[in-house]
């Protein structure tokens, strides 16, 4: 009898040629070193678990009968594997308890290796022991090891990207969206990997009906190889380093961080320092001369914000300054200038700052016809010439409404969007038209003491508040 090498034994072996290679090249990466190599580990066991239907359909079964209970596939090492690879890229070292978490994957492996050694006769007798018995225990302990460690590394990377909004201002340089993609996908092995085992227990499928399941695990381990070797060298901030802000800010002195916090934002404008696309916490603390502690503290407290939307506020802000004032690049390219790294990260910025897209930027909110004619309408519209008018009135409190729920760009006083959630400010005041406000009063009443009284007052009134209104603070 010969070995046949049919389209089931082909696919899953030219699949596992592929895993094979890329396992090794992980392994001799040196940047995140442990993970990588703990990924490789995963991958070569991923390799073993389907092993048995390569062999299996090309024959060797048949013509080998002794290879019963070849101990390659562990499937009980996966899940623990999978939760070693989230530790040791978000946290760069194993948990202290990794042996433990390895030792059911172990046991099974042992089990497997004795059950091997058996002679042939014994062997035989025992396959029909172990597939009536044992084999439905070990398929319920790959069930619930899937859930336990899949739902452990979720929480754990939740975590890690909450505190990785506080020290950079763009995710999507480093790896933990690439992890959220991965535990996905094995959270989908895991439901089909639970089901059909529980399936073929109740009605057994066979070895035919079985393909597609370790067809499924060949594709969610070639995801996982050629998705981990292009992120193999990203750049993942230790699990101590995002969360070290943290420390020491019950002990620093009291301060006001609200005016500390405005101080440094002005100085950070106006430095541009919000262009470095690499720009994270520790640089920027050092670039002010503070620590990344006080800086954190006066970021959440003093403007009730994390780094990443403070910094990406303020690049926001550029890319809308700059298409109001005409510049005639793409978008994109404004955003790049401004320090974002990619499209996706400026999108997904620009809608968390903004409430609408960039794409739905050129939307006004304007004034109906019988005011068209004002200085700030015709100054407005000559900026957008292209945009469409998704709101017309001429009540400013809802103009601003409708800027608040994301409708478009309204040209308002700059008292009244100053300080408002949702509304940001894209032009300095000086580069708008001035509004004069006039006081109208019948030539003879303007002297009557009471009348004066109000005219002083209301001067006086707008006087003070000159700066307010003139947009200045």
């Amino acid at each position: 009898m010969n070995l046949v090498l049919g389209w089931r034994s082909a696919s899953l072996l030219v699949a596992a040629a592929i895993l094979l290679c890329l396992a090794a090249a992980l392994a001799t990466n040196l940047r995140n070193r442990l993970a990588n190599r703990v990924l490789g580990a995963l991958i070569v066991t991923l390799v073993g678990v389907f092993t048995p239907w390569l062999i299996g359909f090309a024959g060797a079964y048949d013509q080998w009968p002794w290879l019963t209970f070849l101990p390659v596939a562990v499937p009980l090492l996966v899940p623990a594997l999978l939760r070693l690879y989230v530790e040791a890229l978000l946290k760069g070292a194993l948990p202290r308890h990794w042996r433990v978490m390895l030792l059911p994957g172990l046991i099974e492996f042992g089990f497997q290796a004795i059950s091997f050694c058996l002679p042939l006769d014994l062997k035989n007798r025992w396959a029909e022991v172990v597939g009536a018995t044992i084999a439905p225990l070990f398929a319920l302990a790959l069930i619930a090891s899937f859930a336990l460690h899949i739902a452990r590394s979720a929480a754990m990377l939740r975590q890690y990207r909450a505190g990785l909004a506080n020290v950079t201002g763009d995710e999507g340089r480093f790896a933990a969206r690439w992890l959220t993609q991965a535990l996905l996908a094995f959270a989908l092995l895991w439901i089909s990997w639970g089901g059909v085992l529980l399936w073929d227990w109740v009605s057994p499928l066979g070895y035919k009906g079985l393909m597609w399941l370790y067809l499924l695990i060949a594709t969610v381990a070639l995801f996982l190889a050629i998705e981990g070797w292009r992120h193999a060298n990203d750049p993942f901030p230790s699990w101590d380093t995002v969360f070290a802000t943290d420390a020491g800010l019950a002990r620093s002195p009291r301060r006001d961080w609200a005016q500390q916090a405005e101080d440094w934002a002005r100085r950070i404008e106006t430095a541009g320092w919000a262009t470095d696309p690499d720009l994270d916490l520790a640089r920027l603390a050092r670039l002010l001369g503070t620590n990344t502690g006080y800086l954190s503290r006066a970021l959440n407290e003093g403007l009730g914000v994390n780094f990443s939307a403070f910094v990406n506020g303020l690049r926001c802000k550029a890319v809308m300054a700059a298409m109001a004032a005409g510049d005639s690049r793409d978008v994109l390219t404004i955003a790049l200038d401004a320090g974002f790294s990619s499209k996706a990260s400026f999108n997904r910025a620009f809608l968390a700052c903004t409430g609408t897209t960039p794409s739905a930027e050129h939307s006004l909110v304007t004034v109906l016809g019988d005011q068209s004619h004002l200085a700030e309408t015709r100054w407005l519209e000559d900026r957008f010439p292209r945009a469409r008018r998704t709101v017309r009135t001429n009540n400013r409190n809802g103009m601003l409404a409708a800027v608040q729920a994301g409708l478009g760009v309204a040209c308002l006083p700059c008292f009244m969007g100053d300080g408002l959630s949702g509304v940001i400010r894209l032009t300095d005041p000086a580069d708008m038209p001035p509004r004069e406000v006039w006081l109208g009063v019948h030539e003879d009443l303007r002297h009557m003491p009471r009348i004066r009284a109000v005219i002083e007052a209301l001067d006086e009134g707008f006087a003070a508040m000159q700066g307010r209104l003139a947009g200045l603070g």
